[in-house]
């Protein structure tokens, strides 16, 4: 079996530098147009060339998503575009229009080009016929199963590479085409602007009283009809391997920074130790559990997963407290206040290829050397003594349950 790539996301330049530092094997970003998550911050054209040079000095790929639908209007933006993404010395190009497709080939010869999940790949013709076109690698339809992603396997070039989503939020809709943001308000989810309707607390009017709202309700707190749990395969990353994925996938280029780097370090260390045949440290598995999401299960790879109606709550059980910038090897360390804390308190520090571990905060120093209990600033520079080196972009945190109630 080959070790699948490690795909992580990337929304801006302080998440590509997490999903990087914390085990990437590639990230996938966007541009400020023609990308999927036009909320998630996104690289501007003087970003571009600095997310690639970042990445590569690090030996990490970087695939950019030009996967919306882009309108006749918005194709004479498109070849300038794709140059400079080329330019750039992006790796891979992940597109979902055919036209977009054709004119990357054009405009952009030296970058890979994937074929998106929003082009529900279910079946092995499909996926050689993209081959036949010219993809390098295609992300397969989120609701297939492991039989069905071995048939595909053992059914195309050995050359077309295979990707699926591997972690995170999964949507209502198949393989993420939905109309339902576009119909309620305007925002089109094929161009990147979901309003995540399928979200929402829904009630029921008559149409004869308007105003007057009943509730639609399975248990006190609503009801669940379009809710989905989020996906989580840190468990199973052997059945992954064993049916010949290329990459796994981590979705969140809308998610913080702190889920960049939590949830890539913890598919870094299981799916290394799942690939040398090592016992998994238990404690990487337990780290995908303090991210805030929703629960958890294993989409349609072990068949249909069934509706969840309990609730469509998040779960938020730790929080950052602060972010080291720098350490010396004496411990004594630079930091960046995230969220308050205090001399006493029992906090967790989880770093890049830094094992999770607690300590008691000792008294810390504002940038003039003043003692502080409590800093309160947003964002506030101060120091504090480590119990050990650690490296820079690692992790304070501690528990606190954040969840709606």
């Amino acid at each position: 079996m080959v070790k699948p790539e490690l795909l992580a996301p990337a929304g801006d330049m302080e998440r590509l530098k997490m999903s990087v530092l914390y085990g990437a094997d590639a990230v996938y970003l966007a541009g400020t147009s023609f990308g999927m998550r036009s909320f998630a911050g996104n690289f501007s054209p003087d970003e571009l060339p600095q997310a690639v040079k970042f990445a590569h000095e690090h030996g990490v790929k970087v695939h950019v998503t030009v996967n919306t639908m882009p309108r006749n209007e918005e194709l004479a933006a498109l070849p300038a575009h794709l140059e400079l993404l080329n330019d750039v010395g992006v790796d891979a190009l992940i597109i979902a229009d055919l036209g977009v497709f054709r004119m990357a080939e054009k405009y952009a010869p030296r970058c890979e080009r994937h074929v998106s999940t929003q082009m529900s790949i279910a079946n092995h013709a499909c996926a050689s016929a993209w081959y036949d076109l010219g993809a390098k690698r295609v992300v397969l339809a989120r609701e297939l199963s492991l039989e069905e992603i071995r048939t595909i396997r053992q059914n195309t070039p050995k050359e077309l590479e295979i990707e699926t989503f591997a972690h995170g939020a999964m949507c209502v809709s198949y393989s993420g085409r939905c109309l339902l943001s576009n119909y309620m308000t305007g925002r089109d989810s094929n161009r990147g602007a979901c309003a995540q309707p399928c979200r929402y607390q829904y009630a029921l009017m008559e149409e004869k009283r308007p105003g007057e709202y009943f509730p639609v309700f399975e248990d006190e707190k609503g009801t669940y009809i379009m809710n989905s749990r989020d996906m989580c395969m840190i468990d199973h990353l052997d059945d992954l391997m064993e049916v010949g994925v290329d990459c796994i996938k981590i979705e969140g280029r809308a998610k913080s920074a702190y889920y960049a780097a939590i949830v890539t370090g913890a598919y870094r260390h299981v799916l290394d130790d799942v690939a040398a045949g090592r016992p998994i440290d238990p404690v990487w598995r337990d780290e995908v559990e303090h991210v805030s999401h929703r629960h958890y299960a294993t989409g349609f790879f072990y068949g249909q997963p069934g509706q969840y109606f309990e609730n469509s709550r998040y779960i938020r059980s730790w929080q950052v407290c602060a972010i080291v910038t720098d350490c010396d090897e004496q411990g004594n360390a630079t930091l960046s206040l995230r969220n308050k804390f205090s001399t006493g308190d029992t906090l967790q520090i989880v770093g890049p290829d830094l094992r999770p571990f607690s300590f008691e905060v000792p008294v810390m120093r504002d940038e003039n050397g003043e003692e502080l209990t409590q800093p309160r600033t947003p964002q506030m520079v101060f120091q504090m003594q480590l119990p050990k080196v650690v490296p820079p972009l690692s992790i304070l945190r501690h528990a606190v349950d954040l969840s709606p109630q």
